[in-house]
């Protein structure tokens, strides 16, 4: 491996126009492709096999006419006064005259004025489905009800779903980074072109997805969360390499030898560390939930796409920027360069020396941590979590004040059978149960289709859509009508799906787990030819994440500093926030394991003493790791700024993840681990060693192949 990539860096130095130019053409053709075959992104969270999504399509079949985007309008009269049906016609009338709308419901004629005459409530229905809707029809709703004076007219329902904006807030993260890289480097040039390399990739990757979503389904959050990951691993293993490059340079090293070593050794860590983020992301396609395996997959192959540019492009740009790579003081010789005994060794001699007590400290702090995760709820996100001062936050909290939450939760049972008479006797027996339920406010008269087959039942809840007497009065309903015979009822709506999406998950996580950290641990097992360090990699993970999911929930759930977070409606986390973030985490994690511990096992075989292999390991790689870390944590912390509340809660898990695996785990706990198993932590079976391949991450062969005079000497290697 490690003399298959020193010759694919040496390659791309030498012949950095071509690797430019390759790299240039597939970005403008990835962009041309996204231009032409861009697709919408929706919010849609199908769910196969779920009693939510029977209903769902049992409703787009009998119903069609009912299965497109809705959207609510809500209005309000002043303090004291109430609503006729003349002040509101207006904004029935311009709501029904939206293109694309086949009905607006006059709240007078609905039923859909509250007690006291001052609120109502306008059901405007699309014929079309939510991703289908149009920019143009969405502006056109917005202004329905624009003519009217003297009440108050919010707009809210599904139809104002529209894909984040990724804007100047998360470009925050990005400049930090620039921060990070230039500091760390102590060149603008390493940092830009460190920086540059990245975006090029994320720019690849991102155009390669959009140029696919015209024929696969994505989620909003799809594509945000392909560039928060293509951008963080972009920046952080081009930091690694180019790193290890200025390490050989400053040796004295000619640069294009320089380069293909870089790419041979820290190369080799890269793939593996992308190998393991990958694994973790197409992992997620186990689960069977279409929307959750193409985020992975779409995150997949953004990091791989990562991986691919910092071990091609990277050597061509380094070979453009030749020794302006380094700080000025070592290009004009005013530093004694790379070697000196820096934080890393002290830290690292710390660490081994104090290893029991900062092992128990480490260990009860991050279980302290964890502690909040006992209590986590899941939930699908409602307007009540948006953003104050949105037209969604809007119209749910107006609605909210004149109706109660309730009517924000709305759920409907699907009731289908085989003739006219058992769909309406099973919709009635339906409505009288589900009535009688504990949590439900109102339950109204059934609507059968043209045919009689099927009928709708819409029923209020007391709490709002997140709320546990929702989610308990969902239970209850599904518990009551399971018990009708005679006809299929199905019950669905945000809380039901997010209902079903949670034991989906609940269900995969086992195999998930044991499939990506199964698959993971082997790798490791390849990597470090040892049984110990991936155990007490999987093992470490495990703190992290416990520790993530505490912090996360005692925020965003229990409201502890939420508003410093600018999250002023704490909540239950998102359905799917925990099995994303055990994928990107564990991958993340292994990245910095890989870093770190592939340069302890470097100098174990070059014949350095365990304690002093861990400490060499921290010495070189402390400085390195703390940069991608803090830059990592920058871009996930960029997008919690971002109004989304799927997105901020995910890059606020990701950041703080981040911070604890890379500086409390695998900076600190990690050397404490190593150096209280000396030798024993490269111990692997005979037999195992023999059936496993040598993958020569650490580039021992790479070295014997260079001292036997294989490659080209650093003489004929020359200066670009």
């Amino acid at each position: 491996m490690a003399t298959l990539l020193y010759r694919l860096g040496r390659f791309s130095f030498r012949r950095r126009g071509l690797v430019a130019a390759v790299w240039l053409l597939l970005l403008v053709v990835l962009g041309l492709a996204a231009a032409a075959f861009h697709g919408p992104t929706g919010d849609k969270f199908a769910m196969p096999g779920t009693e939510s999504q029977r209903a769902l399509d049992a409703l787009a079949k009998e119903f069609p006419q009912a299965s497109g985007a809705t959207g609510t309008i809500v209005i309000a009269a002043a303090q004291g006064r109430k609503l006729d049906p003349a002040a509101i016609a207006p904004v029935v009338k311009e709501a029904a005259g939206i293109p694309g709308v086949v009905a607006a419901l006059d709240p007078f004629t609905s039923g859909a004025v509250s007690a006291d005459g001052r609120y109502a409530l306008v059901q405007v229905q699309f014929a079309n489905a939510l991703k289908d809707v149009t920019e143009t029809q969405r502006e056109a709703y917005m202004k329905a009800g624009s003519s009217v004076t003297g009440l108050r007219v919010e707009h809210g329902g599904e139809v104002l779903n529209a894909a984040p904006e990724v804007g100047g807030s998360e470009g925050i993260g990005v400049v930090i980074a620039a921060v990070v890289l230039i500091v760390t480097f102590g060149s603008l040039v390493a940092a830009g072109m460190t920086l540059l390399n990245a975006l090029i990739g994320v720019g690849a990757g991102m155009g390669g997805l959009f140029a696919l979503s015209g024929v696969v389904e994505l989620t909003s959050v799809t594509p945000v969360l392909a560039l928060m990951l293509g951008l963080a691993v972009g920046i952080d293993y081009s930091l690694f390499i180019t790193s290890r490059y200025r390490q050989f340079l400053a040796e004295g090293v000619a640069p294009e030898e320089a380069a293909g070593r870089a790419v041979g050794t820290a190369g080799s860590a890269v793939v593996f560390a992308g190998a393991t983020v990958v694994i973790a992301l197409a992992g997620l396609s186990v689960v069977g939930i279409p929307f959750l395996s193409v985020m992975g997959l779409a995150a997949a192959g953004t990091v791989a796409v990562a991986v691919l540019v910092a071990l091609t492009l990277l050597p061509a740009f380094l070979s453009y920027a030749g020794a302006r790579v380094l700080p000025r003081k070592q290009r004009t010789g005013e530093s004694a360069g790379a070697g000196g005994r820096g934080f890393g060794y002290t830290w690292g001699r710390v660490v081994t020396r104090l290893r029991v007590p900062i092992l128990l400290a480490g260990v009860l702090g991050l279980g302290a941590l964890a502690l909040p995760a006992q209590d986590l709820r899941l939930a699908l996100p409602d307007a009540g979590t948006a953003a104050p001062g949105t037209p969604a936050r809007e119209a749910y909290d107006l609605t909210s004040e004149g109706f109660g939450e309730g009517f924000n939760a709305r759920l409907i049972a699907v009731v289908s059978a085989a003739d006219p008479a058992a769909t309406t006797a099973a919709a009635g027996e339906a409505a009288k149960l589900i009535q009688q339920t504990p949590g439900v406010l109102a339950v109204a008269p059934p609507q059968p289709n043209a045919a009689g087959t099927t009928a709708l039942l819409t029923i209020i809840p007391k709490a709002g859509p997140t709320a546990a007497a929702t989610e308990d009065a969902v239970h209850a309903i599904r518990a009551k009508v399971a018990r009708i015979g005679g006809a299929e009822i199905a019950v669905t709506g945000a809380t039901a799906v997010g209902i079903d999406v949670s034991d989906k998950l609940a269900d995969a996580m086992p195999v998930y787990l044991l499939l990506v950290v199964g698959l993971s641990v082997l790798l490791l097992m390849l990597v470090f030819r040892s049984i110990l360090v991936p155990v007490k990699a999987a093992l470490g993970f495990l703190l992290t994440v416990g520790s993530t999911f505490g912090i996360t929930v005692a925020i965003f759930q229990e409201g502890h500093l939420a508003d410093l977070l600018g999250v002023d409606a704490p909540g239950p986390l998102v359905s799917f926030l925990p099995i994303l973030l055990i994928g990107i985490l564990f991958g993340l994690a292994m990245d910095y394991e890989v870093f770190l511990v592939s340069r302890m096992r470097e100098d174990y075989v070059r014949g350095d003493a365990p304690r002093q292999a861990t400490i060499n390991g921290m010495g070189h790689n402390a400085r390195v790791v703390t940069a991608a870390a803090l830059i990592m944590t920058a871009v996930f912390g960029g997008f919690v700024f971002m109004n989304d509340p799927i997105i901020k809660s995910m890059g606020f898990a990701l950041a703080v993840g981040v911070l604890v695996d890379a500086f409390v785990v695998r900076m600190t706990l990690v050397p404490a681990v190593m150096s209280m198993l000396g030798r024993a932590a490269w111990w692997l079976p005979r037999a195992l060693g023999r059936a496993l391949p040598d993958l020569d991450v650490e580039g021992e062969r790479l070295r014997h192949h260079l001292t036997t005079g294989a490659a080209e000497s650093p003489e004929r290697a020359g200066v670009m």
